[in-house]
């Protein structure tokens, strides 16, 4: 850290635990300077929040906070906006807080990402200035939105073309392999991934980036797959989660919300 003219300020510094399925739990503290810096339930770190059990609650419930807050700001001044300002508010202050970071959340819970949903459906209501059981689905095709969870999976797979294909960062790219064939077959020009084996890792294995990133990619298209440039690659990938998602046969969390919001 000197090397970069950086130094710690242990008022500000915060230590987060996380323990090991297979290790033992302990209490650790760490002496800093004359400070002594004992473990926490949360840490923030670039503004998102992270737990011991990297359940990203606290993280879920700060962001919603946050969000509904701001659109009731927006909602306050709203007789006063035409709807291309009102959505060009919500866009820069809610929909940007909603797709931060959101590649974290892959793989929680949908009972988990429920109040990120309902904050969207809020948003897309605010926009055309309709009541709060409005049917939110032909909002959400107007708009181009793709529901939370679409946007989570549509966001952990551009990671995932820009690690097999470049350019990613090489931490990234290690935890992606292209599936191997031991002869010429059909299945060689398909463009799928290597799934990783889940023997070697804990409990939360299904919420890895190596393992999610193979998985939702070899479900898609072979069109999507094949995509020659990233931008052709993101335009396929939105058109594909969009149809899906936002069809009638709707994603399992988002016909929750709708009917419950």
């Amino acid at each position: 850290m000197t090397a970069h003219h950086l130094k710690l300020n242990p008022s500000k510094t915060e230590l987060l635990f996380i323990p090991s399925t297979t290790g033992p739990h302990c209490d650790l503290a760490i002496s800093f300077g004359n400070s002594l810096i004992a473990p926490t339930e949360d840490a923030r770190s670039l503004g998102v929040i992270l737990d011991g059990q990297l359940s990203f609650s606290a993280h879920i419930a700060n962001l919603t906070r946050s969000c509904r807050f701001l659109l009731y700001n927006i909602r306050r001044i709203r007789p006063f906006l035409s709807q291309e300002a009102t959505q060009l508010l919500v866009q820069s202050l809610v929909i940007s807080r909603l797709d931060y970071c959101n590649s974290l959340l892959a793989g929680l819970p949908l009972r988990a990402i429920r109040p990120l949903q309902l904050v969207q459906n809020t948003a897309a209501r605010l926009i055309f200035n309709l009541p709060k059981f409005t049917h939110v689905t032909p909002l959400l095709r107007s708009l181009h939105w793709l529901p939370v969870v679409a946007r989570i999976r549509f966001k952990t797979l551009m990671l995932a073309y820009k690690a097999k294909n470049g350019p990613a960062p090489p931490y990234l790219m290690v935890m992606v392999k292209s599936r191997a064939v031991p002869r010429a077959l059909r299945s060689s020009s398909t463009a799928r991934l290597e799934p990783p084996s889940l023997r070697t890792h804990g409990r939360q294995a299904s919420r890895l980036f190596s393992v999610l990133a193979p998985r939702w990619w070899n479900e898609l298209p072979l069109g999507v797959r094949t995509a020659e440039s990233l931008a052709v690659f993101k335009r396929r990938l939105k058109t594909h989660l969009f149809v899906k998602h936002l069809s009638t046969s709707t994603d399992p969390l988002f016909g929750q919300c709708l009917s419950s919001w």
